[in-house]
């Protein structure tokens, strides 16, 4: 599985990246049809709370691509919640 992370507009931390990286980890170990996972992460104007935004993109074989995007007031939160949120459209390419 490949894990693609994009930071737009900010350096991303290499703590950040391991807290993604684990958390995909994980999500793949349950999930193993997955193939592909992109995850953009960007700051949202204005600067005030909840100005982070996950969007993650999963790709698996023979099926649509899934696709969430959070905002929270972190990074970590917004990827969680993301994470989150896909679980249930895996289940259902899991039944089939």
């Amino acid at each position: 599985m490949e894990v693609k992370i994009k930071a737009i507009h900010f350096d991303i931390t290499d703590k950040l990246v391991a807290f993604i990286n684990k958390k995909v980890d994980k999500l793949a170990r349950r999930y193993e049809a997955i193939t592909e996972v992109e995850v953009t992460l960007k700051v949202v104007k204005p600067e005030t709370s909840m100005n982070k935004e996950a969007a993650i993109k999963l790709i698996v074989p023979q099926s649509a691509d899934l696709f969430a995007s959070k905002v929270a007031d972190t990074f970590e939160e917004a990827i969680d919640l993301g994470l989150e949120a896909l679980e249930k459209p895996l289940e259902k390419i899991k039944c089939r």
